[in-house]
């Protein structure tokens, strides 16, 4: 059957509530030629129907005056589960007396009709609230589903940026997502503990996002120290320590420096290495003037740098590394720090467990939930675009502090944005409508190529949406190697529609070509 028929089918579902059997049947053959009927002969049965069916139901008709609980307790009821949020409510009475209906509408009915029934008004009035509602739904649905989809790209760039981090550091990117959840458990314990810090749950994400670049300055120290397996000579660990201030320039040298994300990022780039004792580097800050986002990093960093695997020594067990850090083995921190990390020693050990994966699709459904119900008393079309340019920010940020070849693809429009390195290797614009009849493409693809490697996309599923495909391009006179590493994007439609696709683009090495 196809979706369309499915459309068509689709019959929305009245709750009739009223103690006379005569008024429930009229009510029924008013309606159930273009709706599903339940009915309820009183308050009671009304919200037993609700407890079991609530999320079927499209609109409540309610009468005031029934028999073991009228009118006003099944609002009640309504108002205490929040199924009033959702689910729209039309008294029908005879009873019109001013106060019992400002009480009415006070309590979140959306109409009210008086007895004896008018076939055309009742009709009308059905039909405009279920519409009404049903377009509200569609609306927070629409909003719903843009936050998740941009929580799923923000972990995506957050994973690729923490593998271009650690690639020359020869340790997986698992030190940086698990940096990340350490941080924003022990902002969180912190947040409960006192109101110092003006913590919200917006800033501990932004902080847990910037933490992921902590040691970006990484990538500029030779990888001969960097990789050194014995101790630093002298020489070599002052080089080392260079990665903080070096870090910090990068952040300094991006757009959008109003951006909290950036700020962030800056002070946990040039201050994580700081000591609470003030014997710390590259500034040797000392007690609150170590700003509380990089101390934060800090104990989170000790902790992982203990617990991992390094290549001058065995990781350590999580009992180890609490009691190393509390004796003052590790460097000094600030004491209510230290009973956050005490606090959630077994929250941090079970989340350090967690696979990545599944990690990565927590903190997704977590931040979409949070910041759904940040945006709760904004319009429909208020929070979305509140919601559309926080997600501009942040993916504003991570293009441009990243040095891959990083791609989005939409297919309605038409549309290929590439970052900044990108378009500059490629010769390409960072923005191209319609890039499949683009000049500039098909002078650098071949077109048989680039058809297959599109079809290749939609040939995916949601469950099984990544693809991997090598092709050559002409650069500047020359044919390269190239490997395209994409995944598809798949709205959440029934059933599911291709919407375009995000990845990158690596060159092959000769050798790695043949």
């Amino acid at each position: 059957m196809s979706t369309i028929a499915a459309k068509k089918e689709h019959r929305y579902t009245i709750l009739v509530a009223d103690d006379s059997e005569i008024n429930r049947s009229i009510l029924r053959s008013m309606l159930e030629e273009s709706y599903d009927i339940i009915e309820a002969e009183d308050g009671l049965q009304a919200v037993a129907v609700l407890q079991q069916k609530e999320q079927e139901i499209s609109l409540v008709l309610l009468d005031i005056m029934m028999p073991n609980l009228d009118g006003f307790g099944v609002l009640s009821a309504m108002n205490k589960y929040r199924w009033i949020d959702n689910v729209p409510v039309i008294m029908i009475s005879a009873e019109s007396t001013h106060t019992f209906i400002e009480r009415a509408y006070d309590m979140g009915v959306t109409d009210y009709i008086s007895r004896p029934f008018d076939m055309m008004v009742v009709r009308r009035r059905v039909i405009n609230t279920i519409m009404l509602y049903a377009k509200q739904r569609r609306m927070a649905a629409m909003v719903s589903e843009q936050i998740y989809q941009k929580e799923k790209v923000n972990n995506l760039m957050i994973s690729i940026l923490s593998h271009i981090v650690e690639f020359r550091n020869e340790e997986s990117g698992l030190h940086v997502m698990h940096i990340q959840t350490m941080t924003e458990i022990l902002l969180k314990s912190l947040m409960r503990k006192t109101d110092k810090y003006q913590l919200d749950r917006e800033t501990i994400n932004l902080i847990g996002n910037a933490s992921t670049l902590h040691d970006v300055g990484k990538i500029c120290i030779p990888g001969e120290i960097l990789n050194k397996p014995g101790r630093f000579t002298e020489e070599e660990f002052a080089i080392m320590k260079e990665h903080s201030q070096m870090g910090a320039d990068m952040m300094k040298g991006v757009p959008f420096q109003d951006e909290p994300l950036v700020k962030y990022a800056y002070e946990i780039c040039r201050w994580h290495h700081e000591r609470y004792d003030g014997r710390g580097y590259p500034d040797g800050l000392s007690g609150e003037d170590i700003p509380i986002s990089a101390q934060v990093v800090s104990l989170a960093d000790v902790y992982d740098a203990l617990t991992s695997v390094r290549v001058y020594k065995p990781a350590h067990s999580h009992e180890k590394a609490l009691s190393m850090i509390l004796n003052g083995e590790c460097g000094a921190f600030q004491p209510l720090l230290l009973e956050c990390l005490v606090e959630s020693s077994d929250v941090i050990c079970q989340e350090m467990a967690v696979d990545t994966v599944v990690r990565g699709d927590q903190r997704i459904m977590e931040n979409t939930a949070t910041e759904l119900a940040q945006y709760e008393e904004l319009s429909d079309a208020d929070r979305t675009l509140r919601v559309l340019e926080q997600e501009r920010a942040i993916n504003r940020f991570f293009t441009s502090v990243s040095q891959d070849i990083l791609f989005e693809y939409t297919s309605t429009p038409s549309m290929l944005t590439l970052t900044p390195v990108g378009a500059k290797w490629l010769g390409l614009e960072e923005t191209m409508v319609d890039p499949y009849h683009n000049r500039m493409v098909q002078e650098l693809i071949d077109l048989d190529e680039l058809a297959e490697l599109a079809q290749l996309l939609q040939d995916t599923t949601p469950d099984d949406s990544v693809v991997q495909f090598d092709c050559g391009i002409h650069l500047n006179g020359e044919l390269r190697r190239i490997q395209v590493l994409a995944k598809a994007m798949w709205s959440s439609d029934n059933p599911p529609q291709y919407t375009g696709a995000i990845g990158k683009v690596l060159e092959r090495r000769e050798e790695e070509a043949h």
